[in-house]
């Protein structure tokens, strides 16, 4: 075990060149002697340690311990950014300015989270510029998976002394494009291990009275629909378990949850409560706080198990998403808040996971 740091990962480990750039593992420390572990491959999170209620240490996301399980991992997008567009575009097709863009079709008959090789599996320039912060910066030049633009990125990660994961997304294009980034974090409050705890005991609040609701192929009808009297309210706080397999349609198109949550804003952009989770076992809570309209929220209803960091495994339901985005398949719905970003305009998205007990 390196004893350097908590989640006793090592740099060499992370340390490859890739796409002609050198991939590294930073750890960003708090105040508090807290950790968050991220490499620039994927901008992927591989270890939050965090205390119990008891004061034990455990990561809470889900990640491999070197980076040739990041890029082979049987879960492409694990704790990662996602660009340029998060979520399904149904068929892969949108139409900007009178010209048709064809997307790779990477899940099922649609795209999904910018194609195989999306930001989710590039390497990006990375700048530790304190113990707490890590600026990262990726161009995607224009044409690549299929996108319009020279999209210039920078995501920046810091960890604040309240034990806040603060992301903050900065993006200019060249041309006429859309934009969807996201984070992927598969949470596991409970702590990583083997097997990793199933999400299904989670107490979970989520500030959102309506949702979106999917065709058998995870893409949005296009409705709007309120969550009163579904297995989507969460406006008080209920466990994960509770309704995950109610003969409802929406769960079984979704396989359980995986859905985008319309959330409460009083005002467009402003950062709010988007959702709150809370293990009983250990005691930790999360809260995510964001700038943007939706968070999808994934039950991990696809893992078979697969190994993951120091031993652990990560079984169905292990872990759970909050993906704080735009609306899925935004750019072919018209009455979904807009994607669109032009020339002399800045993309921003500011997303923050708030780590805490309660004894």
């Amino acid at each position: 075990m390196d004893t350097t740091n908590l989640c006793g990962l090592k740099r060499e480990d992370f340390q490859a060149t890739i796409q002609g750039k050198e991939t590294d593992l930073f750890i960003l420390k708090n105040a508090k002697g807290n950790e968050v572990a991220i490499t620039n491959y994927g901008g992927a999170l591989v270890a939050i340690m965090v205390p119990d209620k008891d004061g034990n240490m455990a990561n809470v996301i889900q990640g491999h311990d070197n980076i040739k399980e990041v890029v082979e991992s049987p879960e492409p997008f694990l704790s990662t950014l996602v660009g340029r567009y998060g979520n399904r575009i149904c068929k892969g097709k949108f139409t900007l300015e009178g010209q048709e863009y064809q997307l790779a079709i990477n899940n099922g008959p649609n795209h999904l989270h910018g194609g195989p090789t999306g930001f989710h599996a590039r390497v990006w320039d990375a700048e530790q510029v304190d113990a707490q912060t890590l600026k990262l910066h990726y161009l995607s030049e224009d044409g690549e998976e299929g996108f319009p633009g020279n999209l210039d990125m920078n995501v920046t990660y810091a960890f604040t002394d309240e034990n806040e994961l603060v992301i903050e997304y900065q993006g200019t294009t060249d041309k006429k494009t859309i934009v969807n980034m996201t984070s992927h974090g598969f949470f596991s409050l409970a702590g990583i291990a083997n097997p990793t705890p199933t999400i299904e005991h989670l107490k979970c609040e989520i500030n959102a009275d309506f949702y979106i609701p999917i065709d058998e192929t995870s893409v949005p009808t296009g409705e709007v629909v309120s969550v009163k009297g579904t297995p989507f309210d969460f406006t008080t706080p209920h466990e994960i378990g509770e309704r995950i397999d109610a003969n409802h349609l929406q769960t079984i198109n979704g396989a359980g949850y995986d859905h985008c949550f319309v959330l409460n804003k009083k005002e467009v952009g402003e950062l709010s409560f988007a959702a709150k989770i809370t293990e009983p076992v250990t005691g930790r809570t999360m809260e995510v706080y964001t700038t943007e309209p939706g968070v999808q929220v994934y039950t991990d209803n696809w893992a078979d198990g697969y190994k993951g960091q120091h031993g652990a495994t990560f079984p169905r339901r292990s872990a759970i998403c909050f993906e704080a985005q735009h609306f899925p398949d935004s750019p072919n719905k018209s009455h979904f808040p807009s994607v669109v970003l032009n020339p002399g305009e800045t993309y921003y998205q500011k997303t923050i996971y708030k780590f805490d007990v309660e004894k």
